[in-house]
């Protein structure tokens, strides 16, 4: 059972795989470094830059149907409203799990490198 659902990429894509594979490989170069530098901006307590990467991680994440949305929330609304850390690191660890297991079943099931 995979974490990520395709329905949404499959809707955008109208049949066409090769822009599927595309959608999919786009997302594999660009999410796994985002989500890297947000924990980095994290750990180094800058609530802007985590705002930034969780922010334009967004509309793939849902895209991929990754369910991450409270969790990034919980990062937005640190930068924003410049509430406590203490939710950050929990829901900055569920982005990560969750990414990296999507990355290594796309991979898979892609047959991507």
């Amino acid at each position: 059972m995979s974490n990520y659902n395709l329905s949404e990429v499959k809707e955008m894509a109208g049949g066409d795989d090769d822009f599927m594979k595309v959608v999919v490989q786009t997302f594999l170069e660009e999410i796994p470094p985002d989500v890297e530098a947000m924990n980095e901006a994290i750990s180094n307590d800058n609530p802007t830059l985590a705002y930034q990467y969780a922010h334009k991680m967004k509309p793939n994440l849902q895209l991929f149907g990754l369910e991450l949305m409270d969790e990034v929330k919980v990062i937005e609304s640190w930068a924003k409203a410049g509430k406590k850390k203490d939710d950050v690191p929990e829901a900055a660890t569920k982005i990560t799990k969750k990414v990296n297991v999507a990355t290594i079943a796309l991979k898979r099931d892609f047959e991507l490198e």
